[in-house]
């Protein structure tokens, strides 16, 4: 009788172990995470020029403040599964990355892409990683300072970004009119500005300071104070896959905690990075901490 004590009471402490390791799922597997555990494969949607979020190196490697988030983000699956993952890494645009993640070509998208309530309708977003504002790069001679100053001028902007209609929208309530060129990527927008074919470049800071840091002449260029609008980034899944969003935020949550996310981000924003080692000197702003204390996945309008 006393053995048969100890094996139940020995039962009961293994499964307790077992719970507390959070390797236990309290529903069978299912989407995504019973995916990954049939195939042993995670795919991951990366971007070509999104630094310092996502790019590529001189070598074609991807790279980047999200792309480490994501190493995290397969950690904390290959210790749920309890088996090795293996990577597979595929491109994504803006335009391509929500096709892929509804056919199954990617699970996560590891780039910038913000959170918005009619992506919503397609997409789910983990909880936001980042905070940006849509400004506008301009020359530093150009006598730019605010968005009506760019009335009958060209500006560069990127397909399928927000910016678009932000800008649109800014326009129409403040009475003056742009020519809007689009690109394929920042890059391309990015040329098209610095070589004179437009006036400015719309985007989200953050890249737009990172195109001009790695760009040949920085002090050349100047980003208006005046903001469309604050954003929020998220890692964008596929809809309705609760388990899989669960693993993704459970990571961002235990980095934010333990300080690493800090870290990462002072290596990504306010320390030398690839290809150039420059330095993009971008501290962390208030709503980023503010919304790093509140985790939240809301989208904007």
């Amino acid at each position: 009788m006393q053995h048969s004590r100890h094996l139940v009471l020995g039962a009961c402490v293994a499964s307790i172990a077992l719970l507390a390791t959070g390797a236990a799922y309290a529903q069978p597997l299912n989407g995504t995470m019973q995916r990954i555990k049939e195939t042993g494969e995670i795919r991951i949607g990366h971007r070509d020029v999104s630094v310092p979020f996502s790019y590529l190196t001189d070598d074609g490697k991807p790279i980047g403040f999200f792309m480490d988030i994501c190493a995290r983000v397969v950690d904390t699956i290959k210790a749920d599964l309890k088996q090795e993952v293996k990577v597979v890494l595929r491109p994504v645009t803006l335009s391509t990355q929500i096709p892929l993640l509804q056919n199954q070509g990617v699970d996560i998208v590891c780039g910038p892409a913000t959170n918005t309530v009619e992506r919503q309708k397609q997409v789910s977003f983990s909880n936001t990683l980042y905070v940006s504002s849509i400004r506008a790069v301009v020359r530093r001679d150009s006598g730019i300072n605010k968005f009506a100053d760019l009335n009958d001028k060209t500006v560069a902007l990127t397909a399928a970004s927000t910016s678009i209609s932000l800008l649109t929208k800014f326009e129409q309530e403040k009475k003056f009119e742009t020519k809007k060129l689009t690109n394929p990527d920042h890059a391309q927008s990015f040329l098209m500005f610095s070589t004179g074919r437009a006036q400015a470049f719309v985007m989200d800071d953050i890249l737009l300071a990172s195109q001009v840091a790695n760009s040949a002449k920085p002090a050349d260029f100047k980003l208006i104070d005046e903001a469309l609008r604050v954003e929020p980034y998220g890692l964008v899944m596929r809809k309705d896959d609760a388990q899989f969003k669960a693993a993704v935020d459970k990571t961002l949550a235990a980095l934010v905690r333990s300080g690493d996310y800090q870290k990462l981000y002072a290596k990504w924003f306010e320390s030398p990075i690839p290809p150039k080692n420059v330095n993009l000197n971008f501290p962390m702003t208030a709503a980023l901490k503010s919304v790093l204390a509140s985790p939240n996945d809301k989208g904007i309008e």
